[in-house]
């Protein structure tokens, strides 16, 4: 297993315990303050370890910087303006299953875009992480998710899954020009600044000043760990390995986030979670497997 394997895996973990955190800041904070205040304590950890890291940074040309605000408007404000309007009328389950489809059309749209090889395995790696994911989520039963119209808030969870899509592939773009840390700070640099204005117009001070420990607890693991490690992690994979096959990862997120609620919550795990598991794990097994030299 490759150091890129771990850490991909160690992000899904990671993604995994910001639905944990999420529940703790809910209570205490209005969807877009949570957001800026966590693109805020990231930036505080990213900038000055790009700093220490890579120096000053050169001068960007008008189409990086164009392609760097593409990546704080889908990966930073687009994602969450369309999740957490999503989620005031969409439960959890159903719009994780939504968001789990991304790794299939970040897979197709690398072929077309990239290049990037769509073989016979891969496919059914996809497939087998998307059951997997499903079998977690809808508790042994997938196709219950998706019983019923989509509704509003379906399509703006669906805006979130294109949003990573699109940061995704935007991302593969950007790392041709800086590196995946210099990609990750200037993006949550540029969103955290989108997200100020809707921020303030929620009454951010007055909830930052209301805010108690396990508050902010809550925000410094979303934006260290969730933000931080996990943007800077997923970027290096996507460099490493491409944009397809680090996407299949993300499928871990819904059987990490089950397994901690588990732990911490105290949330039942039942055959469905220990079945999903094992389907994610076969998917990103097969999705990762060398081809075969002819």
């Amino acid at each position: 297993m490759s150091l890129t394997t771990v850490k991909l895996f160690v992000t899904a973990v990671i993604w995994g315990g910001t639905f944990i955190a999420g529940r703790m800041l809910g209570p205490e904070c209005s969807p877009f303050t949570a957001a800026f205040l966590r693109f805020v304590a990231a930036s505080a950890v990213l900038v000055p370890y790009f700093l220490m890291t890579e120096g000053r940074p050169s001068r960007l040309d008008g189409r990086t910087l164009l392609l760097v605000a593409g990546l704080g408007a889908t990966g930073v404000f687009a994602y969450n303006a369309f999740f957490l309007w999503g989620l005031k009328s969409v439960p959890a389950g159903r719009a994780a299953i939504i968001v789990a489809g991304n790794p299939v059309f970040i897979a197709l749209l690398s072929r077309l875009i990239f290049k990037e090889p769509l073989t016979r395995t891969k496919v059914i790696g996809v497939a087998l992480c998307l059951t997997g994911a499903a079998v977690v989520i809808g508790r042994g039963n997938p196709l219950g998710l998706f019983a019923g119209h989509l509704s509003l808030g379906d399509m703006a969870i669906t805006g979130a899954m294109f949003s990573w899509v699109a940061y995704s592939l935007l991302g593969k773009q950007v790392m041709g020009r800086i590196s995946p840390l210099a990609a990750v700070t200037f993006s949550c640099l540029a969103g955290m600044f989108m997200l100020l204005p809707p921020a303030v117009s929620e009454g951010m001070s007055v909830q930052a000043a209301r805010l108690t420990f396990s508050g902010w607890s809550a925000i410094v693991y979303l934006g260290v760990l969730g933000t931080a490690v996990g943007f800077l992690w997923f970027y290096q994979g996507i460099k490493t390995i491409g944009a397809s096959k680090a996407a299949v990862f993300i499928n871990f997120v819904p059987v990490s986030a089950a397994a901690m609620g588990a732990l911490m919550l105290g949330e039942p795990v039942d055959a469905s979670i220990l079945a999903g598991g094992a389907l994610v794990l076969a998917g990103v097994a097969l999705t990762n497997r060398p081809a075969r030299r002819p």
